[in-house]
């Protein structure tokens, strides 16, 4: 086990660094526990714990004059317990928009939408995901994106793993107690509690009006259709609930920032592209803390180990697509019924993309590039390069500006 006073700089750490030389307030969004008051804690000198009695009990009764006089930059952590103290920092804001004033962190997005929200134009949002294998292992790796896009060689790591250590990575996920300081069957039962949590206390403090018991059926039918394109009706027929329901439940998940959406890509130069999502679990450890399976039990489920890659790849770049300089986006592509389809589409502006397919072989072909192929074609140079992920230890080429490398490449 790993001491747990160690502190693994994040992809996040140079960001709030610069933001906070120029905005006055950050909120920090994320997962619960990602490690976001830690992180937080480290760019803050006075802290403030609004889900402890009582530290809230004066910013509910004056947030104003409790903000007054405290040390900046002032952390104002689980700024949701005490959602009066926006209206605060808003006016404190107004007053005087010095940079590095205020850093808010929360696990809960559902205000963050409403229309009444004070921050527009004043708090800047910055999200901040699971531990990367990358952080985990404190290795400081150029993000795949600007490798790409230099046409840098995919390194290959000495200790790359084989198909069972990377479903093994998968499982132990991105949250930082689970995956650094516990053992693994401490862990297990760490994530089967964490979704325990999250399906009773944590979704009743966003809509207290929910069925744990249905939504806990209804996650699990959508953990089982995680990196998947099926149709809502058949994650919710599994579920055995409503249409209505089910939007209510998915909007409740994104809420609590455990679930997420790919959007499909699109393009005025190809047609008949599908728009519908890819839904995802936002760490792949939580397929195995809600669905309790083991490695053996993935290795054995041809579906259920592309599932759990797919939603590893996906959790490495999403964590580092949100701290680049490109500020690229994620996306899929699927053409209807399924002739062309790209696992995950980065588009870094004007269209170009990088495109990225997931597979589950050690020596990948160039038929398993066929879709890259399709899409190099289409695109010209709008296509900036394709990168096929596989879980064998070598990198090369497969065709121009497509190469094969190993998933490992993302924290190389």
């Amino acid at each position: 086990m790993r001491s747990m006073s160690e502190y693994r700089k994040r992809l996040v750490d140079p960001l709030l660094s610069e933001l906070l030389s120029e905005l006055p307030a950050i909120m920090l969004v994320g997962p619960r526990a990602t490690g976001k008051t830690t992180t937080a804690t480290r760019h803050a000198e006075t802290l403030i714990r609004l889900d402890r009695p009582a530290e809230a009990a004066a910013f509910r009764a004056d947030a104003d004059a409790a903000l007054r006089g405290l040390t900046e930059p002032i952390l104002l952590d689980e700024w949701q317990a005490v959602p009066e103290v926006l209206g605060a920092v808003k006016r404190a804001v107004d007053t005087d928009s010095r940079p590095g004033r205020f850093l808010l962190t929360g696990s809960v997005r559902a205000d963050l939408d409403a229309v009444t929200w004070p921050g527009t134009g004043r708090v800047v949002r910055v999200a901040m995901y699971p531990l990367t294998v990358g952080e985990q292992h404190s290795r400081p790796t150029r993000p795949l994106v600007s490798r790409v896009v230099a046409g840098e060689e995919l390194t290959v790591a000495d200790d790359t793993p084989d198909l069972r250590g990377y479903v093994e990575l998968a499982l132990r996920g991105g949250f930082p107690e689970a995956s650094l300081d516990l053992t693994e069957r401490a862990r297990e039962w760490w994530l089967e509690g964490y979704v325990d949590q999250l399906l009773t206390r944590d979704a009743l403090t966003v809509d207290g009006g929910r069925d744990p018991a249905r939504l806990r059926r209804y996650f699990e039918a959508y953990a089982l259709n995680s990196a998947g394109l099926a149709d809502h009706k058949t994650i919710y027929d599994a579920a055995g609930i409503n249409y209505k329901t089910a939007l209510a439940y998915e909007h409740l998940l994104q809420n609590l920032m455990v679930v997420d959406h790919l959007p499909a890509w699109t393009s005025n130069r190809l047609k008949r592209l599908t728009r519908a999502p890819k839904r995802y679990l936002v760490d792949p450890s939580l397929l195995g803390g809600t669905l309790g399976v083991d490695t053996n039990a993935v290795l054995r489920d041809g579906d259920l180990l592309g599932r759990l890659l797919d939603t590893f790849v996906t959790a490495q770049l999403r964590a580092e697509v949100a701290t680049t300089d490109t500020r690229s986006r994620l996306y899929h592509a699927r053409q209807e019924q399924g002739r062309h389809e790209i696992d995950v589409i980065i588009e870094l502006g004007g269209q170009s993309v990088i495109a990225i397919e997931v597979k589950a072989s050690s020596a990948p072909s160039p038929g398993d590039a066929r879709h890259l192929q399709w899409l190099r074609k289409e695109l010209g140079n709008r296509f900036v390069g394709g990168v096929v992920l596989h879980t064998g230890p070598d990198s090369y080429p497969l065709g121009d500006g497509i190469v094969a490398a190993p998933i490992s490449t993302l924290w190389t």
